[in-house]
């Protein structure tokens, strides 16, 4: 079963997938998905960064709202 931490590693993939797309479009002539790719990645860099530093992401709170916790599950499956 998926949990919040691994469906936020998942939607970090997707995001990252886009961005390389973005990017790749914007290398072939179209500088608006370029700086759109930059700007996404950007964004990302700066929510892992506060992730890191701080402990609080808004985006796994919320996913804990609809998926349980990685912690949980394994509790579970252990007893």
């Amino acid at each position: 079963m998926l949990c919040a931490e691994r469906m936020q590693r998942i939607i970090q993939a997707i995001i990252l997938g886009i961005v390389m797309g973005l990017a790749a479009s914007g290398m072939s002539g179209d500088k608006g998905m370029l700086q759109l790719a930059f700007l996404l990645q950007f964004g990302m860099m700066v929510m892992l960064l506060i992730a890191g530093f701080t402990g609080w992401c808004p985006g796994l709170i919320t996913l804990k709202k609809v998926f349980p916790s990685c912690d949980e599950t394994n509790n579970r499956s252990q007893n």
